[in-house]
């Protein structure tokens, strides 16, 4: 049911394209955390394969929290590695908001490679603002390659939550 052009939506249209809204928020902050888990998930067996569990959120914490200084022989802190997780995490939530946004704005009109190509993007613009501000990130503790994969797992990951377990649109939203 939706409203005549240039009459103002219903109460009961008005709740159900909250509660549609609301419904995009909350998948699009599960599909973040999907994709957060991932990339830790990723780094957690890079760092047990090389036999330094925790290295690479313990030193991503320390540049970002303290600033860096010597990171080669950092000893695993789960502190450290634990409030920069609730960042990692914070950050990817606030991603897949956004993409589970963008994708309802585009609806159908979108296939899944351009989405996966997309957020592939968004998260590596993510990662390289981050390099980037925190210029003391040490050579040894994320490689290139590390990276791009850990990132491509995470956009796949979010777009095949994303479009897997994607709410359904019952209303149609009144133009802003």
């Amino acid at each position: 049911m939706s409203a005549q052009p240039g009459s103002l939506p219903s109460q009961s249209t008005r709740t159900q394209a909250d509660r549609a809204d609301a419904s995009i928020y909350l998948h699009g902050a599960a599909s973040g955390l999907v994709g957060a888990l991932t990339v830790a998930l990723w780094f957690l067996y890079l760092d047990f394969s090389r036999g330094h569990m925790l290295y690479t959120p313990t030193v991503l914490g320390t540049v970002l929290f303290y600033g860096g200084g010597e990171t080669s022989s950092l000893a695993p802190s789960l502190g450290v590695s634990a409030l920069f997780t609730v960042v990692h995490a914070s950050v990817f939530v606030i991603i897949g908001i956004a993409a589970a946004r963008l994708l309802d704005l585009f609806e159908h009109r979108i296939n899944v490679v351009l989405a996966v190509i997309l957020l592939f993007v968004i998260l590596g613009f993510a990662f390289l603002a981050f390099a980037m501000t925190f210029s003391a990130l040490p050579r040894e503790a994320l490689s290139l390659p590390d990276v791009l994969f850990g990132n491509v797992l995470a956009a796949v990951t979010m777009v095949a939550h994303l479009f897997r377990a994607r709410p359904p649109r019952e209303v149609d939203r009144p133009a802003p």
